[in-house]
């Protein structure tokens, strides 16, 4: 029946969120107090993912940009998932694995922060970013699932959920994002 199964889905994904509120809180924290140092220092944020990983960037991103909760100014965050001329030229005359390892060569320096999403961490072309990020002196955040795959390596922090629910490691890693970002704003609207 299919009421059943909205509860049975609703009911793992609160359980789930619960797991990651005990057992995570200090690593979110760990992240917004690092979100919160980036953009004090006058860095930019820099969020990237494959598939539903990159809708989640670009909507975190203009959390920062346009606004969460409270009308304040403007913070520093690029999704880099969103340039179609840039993600095409680059994917064909450089291969898929660069597009966003380019991007981070050419946006990105030390005091800038780049944040990953990532449900499996082995993606070659956000390992490939990190690999960059690493090279350039930029800090380097991974929101992941699963195992944490080969990324959660290169990473300063890394927020395992701990699933092998794709879309269940999507949803909490917006709802992540979205507790973060709330943190940030308010302690940055000044």
């Amino acid at each position: 029946m299919s009421v059943e199964r909205i509860r049975e889905t609703l009911d793992g994904l609160a359980t789930l969120a619960g797991r990651v509120a005990a057992e995570h809180a200090n690593d979110i924290a760990a992240i917004a107090d690092r979100y919160e140092a980036t953009l004090r220092g006058g860095g930019t944020l820099f969020f990237a993912g494959n598939g539903g990983s990159a809708a989640d960037a670009q909507h975190v991103a203009t959390e920062y940009v346009v606004r969460y909760q409270t009308n304040r100014p403007a913070m520093r965050a690029v999704a880099l998932t969103t340039d179609t001329s840039l993600l095409t030229a680059c994917a064909n005359d450089l291969g898929f694995d660069e597009i966003f390892a380019r991007q981070v060569e050419a946006l990105a320096g030390p005091g800038d922060l780049l944040v990953l999403h990532s449900t499996s961490g082995e993606s070659p072309n956000v390992i490939r970013a990190a690999q960059a990020a690493r090279a350039r002196g930029v800090g380097i955040v991974a929101l992941l699932g699963r195992s944490g795959g080969e990324l959660k390596d290169l990473a300063d922090l890394a927020l395992i959920i701990p699933s092998d629910d794709t879309a269940r490691i999507q949803e909490l890693h917006l709802a992540i994002e979205h507790v973060i970002c709330d943190l940030v704003e308010d302690r940055l609207k000044g």
